[in-house]
């Protein structure tokens, strides 16, 4: 929502931590820019879902703003909020794009930021209650639902680094307790929406990534296996019943202070799928001075591989890695691809945006998508990220991950190659 709807304070729409986070923090994003109209969805988003019927997209995945339906984060409803996101259903549905809604994409009003916002265990029910509200006013025409995106993300860049809403200083008790009052919710969010929501299809979607040791050195494997608790095993785990990984990584024994009686069983949820969202890998080295994990990151132009515009590895071998990873957990019934896709730098030429090397990110992880199906993965489905150039967070607008291109002076869309690329593949 944040990253495309813009319409920041229109209609009644409360702030989010991040309009706060950009307006009082700009010097945190890379280029000093806000979301505030952003592609400018919140006017544009007839012509935008009919362009996704026009490009054969059978599915859009978007999520709810909550300080839009709640200004206040919990209590009055904002009826116009309800009203636009009614008409993006019922628009997507006219148009044969059948909507996945996320409850939460790192949005939280700035209202509940201000009282602690995933750091005070109240969010838990604050949370239950934002989603009760999109579980009754969406869920007669929305049956695919979930219920966080990345929350290593948020938690860990914003919370414990700061870099992201809400900003503040290095904190690792904010991490502990953002981290287990997020992995309640899971189950919170989860369990309304199955009250509410009849045939509902309920999952949740976590970052991941593989992790390699450099050259393979025995104490480089080993810390690992510490980051990997950090970035793929943190917030599944104790979703799926096996409790924190506290052996594999003993730092987080800190967070058992804010685990309550009764607590264990209530984290625990069984999600019909889980969306894995991969881009790249991190090979890495121990480091002792390196808080919590002891490792650090390799930098990605010693693997040998093209990078990115945001400085990422291209490696579609890790997709297939990942997904086996997650596959192997016996809860794991069906896994989506809810997120991959990349930046590269774009040019306009004679109104054409030729981007064949996105093209080829796109067939090189597909391809390893495919190879996982084949052998005997359940593989729901694969959503790119992004359909529309948006706001990428501290970044800015400046990396380019759409497969249609925004002029943000103009809000004029233009259809990338690999955009008329990948509408050409789905129709077959």
């Amino acid at each position: 929502a944040y990253q495309i709807e813009g319409g920041w304070n229109e209609d009644g729409k409360g702030e989010s931590n991040w309009d706060h986070f950009t307006h009082y923090h700009k010097n945190k994003i890379k280029t000093h820019e806000n979301g505030d109209v952003a592609c400018d969805f919140y006017h544009r988003y007839e012509s935008d879902i009919e362009l996704m019927h026009k490009m054969h997209i059978p599915a859009s995945r978007f999520s709810i703003g909550w300080s839009r339906v709640l200004p206040q984060g919990i209590g009055q409803i904002n009826q116009k909020g309800i009203d636009f996101y009614n008409k993006v259903i019922d628009k997507s549905l006219k148009e044969g794009v059948t909507p996945w809604v996320t409850c939460y994409h790192w949005d939280i009003p700035q209202a509940l930021e201000a009282k602690g916002g995933w750091t005070n265990r109240d969010v838990i029910k604050w949370f239950e209650e934002f989603v009760e509200v999109c579980a009754l006013k969406f869920g007669d025409r929305v049956k695919n639902w979930m219920v966080f995106n990345e929350p290593m993300s948020f938690t860990l860049a914003g919370y414990m680094l700061g870099i992201h809403a809400p900003g503040g200083a290095i904190s690792f008790d904010k991490f502990y307790a953002s981290t287990h009052h997020v992995v309640m919710s899971h189950g919170a969010g989860g369990r309304i929406i199955r009250e509410h929501v009849k045939n509902a299809n309920v999952g949740t979607t976590f970052s991941c990534i593989p992790i390699d040791g450099w050259k393979d050195k025995p104490a480089n494997l080993e810390a690992a296996k510490r980051v990997d608790v950090m970035a793929n095993r943190l917030f599944i785990e104790p979703v799926l019943g096996m409790g924190y990984p506290l052996h594999d990584l003993p730092a987080l024994k800190h967070i058992e202070k804010y685990i309550h009686a009764g607590d264990e069983e209530k984290m625990k949820f069984d999600f019909d799928f889980i969306g894995l969202q991969n881009y790249t890998r991190w090979v890495v080295k121990n480091l002792g001075l390196v808080p919590m994990v002891h490792a650090i990151n390799i930098k990605p132009s010693k693997m040998g591989h093209d990078l990115t515009e945001m400085g990422w590895e291209v490696y579609p071998e890790g997709m297939y890695r990942i997904i086996k990873q997650f596959a192997a957990y016996p809860g794991v019934k069906k896994i989506y691809l809810t997120e991959n896709g990349v930046a590269f730098k774009d040019e306009l030429v004679n109104g054409e945006i030729n981007d064949v090397k996105r093209i080829q990110y796109l067939k090189d992880y597909l391809q390893q998508v495919l190879k996982a199906k084949r052998g005997g993965i359940n593989i729901g489905g694969y959503f790119i990220w992004s359909f529309l150039d948006n706001f990428e967070w501290a970044e800015g607008y400046r990396p380019k991950l759409g497969i249609v291109a925004v002029d943000y002076k103009t809000q004029q869309r233009t259809i990338k190659a690999s955009g008329k690329w990948f509408s050409d593949f789905l129709k077959g």
